[in-house]
């Protein structure tokens, strides 16, 4: 009785848990580095000191534009870096989520599959 329960378990409630815990950790990823806020202020400026506009001589203007637009520059490299790590995790772990859904069904099997090869002598290492 134990061992039906087990299999229906694990081929039915067990498996879709496994693939809700997949889905669960793509989207703790996804909102870790949150892509879509680095796409949307890919171009804002990066930890502004002082923000709006400036009024006074042309020098003081030129500066504050310069300032801004070293600022959007560094935002811009900085956000561009977070966002290929995340985008490059996400598929990373995306690929990992895939072959653990689909190894899901045949891990029953390894303890046969062991008993099996210990009986046959085969050793993984064993050039």
């Amino acid at each position: 009785m134990f061992i039906v329960g087990l299999f229906s378990w694990w081929y039915g409630a067990g498996w879709l848990r496994c693939i809700s815990a997949v889905k669960a950790g793509l989207a703790n990823i996804y909102d870790y580095f949150s892509l879509d806020l680095l796409v949307r202020t890919l171009f804002s400026p990066f930890r502004q000191i002082s923000a709006g506009g400036v009024r006074g001589p042309i020098g003081a203007q030129m500066r504050a534009l310069l300032d801004n637009l070293i600022s959007r520059v560094i935002g811009a490299i900085v956000r561009t870096i977070v966002l290929v790590c995340g985008i490059v995790t996400l598929i990373i772990s995306c690929a990992l989520g895939a072959l653990r859904i689909a190894l899901w069904p045949f891990v029953p099997l390894l303890p046969i599959a062991c008993i099996v090869f210990a009986v046959a002598g085969w050793i993984p290492w064993q050039i």
